[in-house]
């Protein structure tokens, strides 16, 4: 999930999550947290996941794994952080069972994976579902 996805659940600014992720960057290494490259980010604005490289403000998004966004609940400890970090697990374990219950679904997705290896489900797909299941909306204007 990007930071800024994240910042919107946990409804605090962008820059208050990354400033305490950089506080506590030795809780994050890269196969829990890492800053998208210029590559990454012009991948995003093409397939209109995010609008264009100017709702980031200048700075690089930080994209989080499912072990980074646990590791958030250390960082962001309020109340508001915990429940949605609970949530954000949940969405994590449904979407593996409906994986493996879509055998077919895991397939293309692992292509998918292959083809664009640091955009995994954790970046795009995770936001979408978390937002299904608590019945909110996507504002693609992050």
């Amino acid at each position: 999930m990007l930071d800024f996805h994240l910042a919107a659940l946990y409804e605090v600014e962008t820059r208050v999550l990354k400033q305490q992720v950089k506080r506590n960057i030795n809780r994050f290494p890269e196969d829990f947290m890492f800053e998208l490259t210029e590559a990454e980010i012009e991948n995003l604005v093409s397939q209109i996941v995010i609008p264009t490289k100017s709702k980031f403000g200048g700075a690089k998004p930080f994209a989080f794994t499912e072990q980074g966004v646990a590791m958030l609940s250390g960082v962001l400890s309020s109340e508001k952080a915990i429940n949605v970090n609970i949530a954000i697990m949940r969405a994590f374990v449904q979407m593996r069972v409906l994986i493996d219950e879509n055998k077919d679904l895991k397939i293309k997705l692992d292509k998918m994976e292959r083809i664009s290896h640091r955009f995994t489900l954790e970046l795009i797909l995770i936001p979408l579902l978390f937002c299904s299941l608590a019945s909110c909306q996507v504002n693609s204007a992050y």
